[in-house]
């Protein structure tokens, strides 16, 4: 299976802005499609869609957007563009982990945590799996890359022993059909936990796909409306036809598509396809 993954970005009326915002600031990044509920674009390669949802889900730190740059001096100028008008979690400062690194909530509510590198502008979905989730990670990155092709995993760092969260992920890199992830267990006390404010989204070229993906992701886990649906870990996914957005897009066709959409759980591509 070939599959198209990528991350839906829920926000109160603001997605345009936040994805204008993005493109500014990072290179090789532009609006893709736009019709008002939805946005699409890319920063530098990675593909992202703005809903505007409503105030139902906010974006909070279990899944935050860690921005790589490669000089100090980019580092810097990130951060300062990121952090006007927005909320600081960890102080941009020298770590242990990182020259320059910090950690913020922008003026969308999206996190990001920031960090000088060896790559150009990469922004690549970070996990942290904290409270009743801690210590899920290496199961997490394990399922997921069992379903899809060419997943691989680059990093595996656990915390050492003798350390009380000895055997749990410290930091991990992986990819899932060529797209970078990250997944950590984030030790302490944190009062939020994945919500619908981040989800994945997977775009499915048949029904058995759909059903592929549908079926593997629900197991312990909880379907929702409309294709979302929520993994046993917590993490919410969208498993939706690749031609929905061709569908959604043609004015005089749309509104029939969405009023059959509105009615599924997992979606139906014939009756979707036909509407």
């Amino acid at each position: 299976m070939t599959n198209k993954l990528h991350t839906c970005i829920w926000f109160d009326g603001t997605a345009q802005a936040a994805a204008a915002a993005y493109c500014a600031l990072i290179p090789g990044s532009k609006i893709l499609h736009d019709n008002g509920m939805v946005v699409t674009f890319e920063l530098n390669g990675r593909k992202i869609m703005g809903l505007n949802g409503g105030p139902l889900f906010q974006v909070n730190p279990s899944i935050s957007f860690t921005l790589v740059c490669n000089t100090v001096a980019a580092t810097n100028a990130a951060w300062d563009a990121l952090a006007e008008g927005g909320s600081v979690l960890i102080g941009i400062d020298k770590y242990p982990w990182s020259e320059r690194y910090g950690w913020l909530k922008d003026k969308f509510g999206v996190t990001w945590q920031i960090t000088v590198g060896p790559d150009d502008h990469t922004v690549t979905p970070s996990m942290l799996f904290v409270g009743e989730r801690f210590g899920q990670a290496a199961d997490a990155i394990a399922l997921y890359s069992s379903l899809f092709q060419n997943a691989s995993t680059q990093v595996m760092v656990k915390y050492p022993e003798g350390d009380p969260s000895a055997g749990k992920v410290m930091y991990s890199s992986f990819s899932l059909d060529g797209h970078p992830l990250i997944a950590m267990d984030g030790p302490g006390q944190h009062a939020y936990s994945f919500n619908e404010a981040v989800s994945f989204v997977v775009e499915c070229k048949d029904q058995e796909e759909i059903d592929f993906f549908w079926n593997k992701l629900t197991e312990d886990g909880a379907e929702s409306q409309c294709g979302w649906l929520k993994d046993k870990f917590g993490v919410s996914w969208q498993i939706i036809p690749a031609d929905l957005g061709k569908w959604t897009s043609d004015p005089e066709r749309a509104p029939r598509v969405m009023a059959a959409l509105m009615k599924m759980k997992k979606l139906d591509i014939a009756t979707l396809a036909s509407a």
